[in-house]
C-alpha cells in the first residue's frame, strides 16, 4: 500500500512539473514572431521547406524558384525582411507565380553562391533546375544582393525570371 502511495505521489509530481513550465517560443508579452516556413518574408505565402522539396514544386508546376538566404541576426537581412513583407505587389506575383524558398544556412550547391556566401542573397532557378547567374542585381561586389531601396529592381528580376521561363523552356 505504501508503494502504491509513494508512486502516485511520484507521478503527481513529475506530471506538475512538467505542466506547470512555461512554453520556451511564447514570449509573455510583445509581437510573437511567426512559427512558419516563412520566418516573416511572407507569411501568407506557401513556402518551400528545403531546396531539394523547392527544385521538386519548380520542375513540377513550371515556375521559376526564387531562393533567398538570410540570417535571423543580421541587421541587412531584416530590413530587406520587412520591405519584401509589405511590398503588396511582390507577394501577390510571388503567389501566383513563383515557387519560393528562405534559407537561413547554405546549401551543398555551389551553383547558388557564384560570387561568395554573403546574405540577403536573392537567387532564381528555372524548372530545369539551371541557376540563373544572368538574374543580378545593382551592385558589382555582391551581385545578388538587393537592398530595401531596390524593390523596383528585385521586381524586374522577378519579371526577367518569368519571361526567360517562357522563352527559353
Amino acid at each position: 500500500m505504501t508503494k502504491v502511495i509513494l508512486l502516485l505521489l511520484l507521478v503527481l509530481v513529475a506530471l506538475c512539473s512538467t505542466l506547470g513550465k512555461p512554453e520556451k517560443n511564447i514570449p509573455k508579452r510583445g509581437k510573437r514572431i511567426p512559427q512558419t516556413l516563412s520566418r516573416g518574408w511572407g507569411d501568407q505565402l506557401i513556402w518551400a521547406q528545403t531546396y531539394e522539396e523547392a527544385l521538386y514544386w519548380s520542375r513540377s508546376k513550371n515556375k521559376p524558384l526564387m531562393v533567398i538566404f538570410h540570417l535571423e541576426d543580421c541587421p541587412h537581412s531584416a530590413s530587406m525582411k520587412k520591405a519584401f513583407a509589405e511590398n503588396k505587389e511582390m507577394q501577390r506575383i510571388l503567389d501566383e507565380d513563383f515557387i519560393i524558398l528562405n534559407l537561413m544556412y547554405e546549401t551543398t550547391d555551389k551553383h547558388l553562391s557564384p560570387d561568395g556566401q554573403y546574405v540577403p542573397r536573392f537567387l532564381f532557378v528555372d524548372p530545369s533546375m539551371t541557376v540563373r547567374a544572368d538574374i543580378v542585381g545593382r551592385y558589382s561586389n555582391r551581385m545578388y544582393a538587393y537592398e530595401p531601396a531596390d524593390m523596383k529592381i528585385l521586381l524586374e528580376s522577378m519579371a526577367m525570371a518569368k519571361k526567360l521561363l517562357k522563352t527559353e523552356l
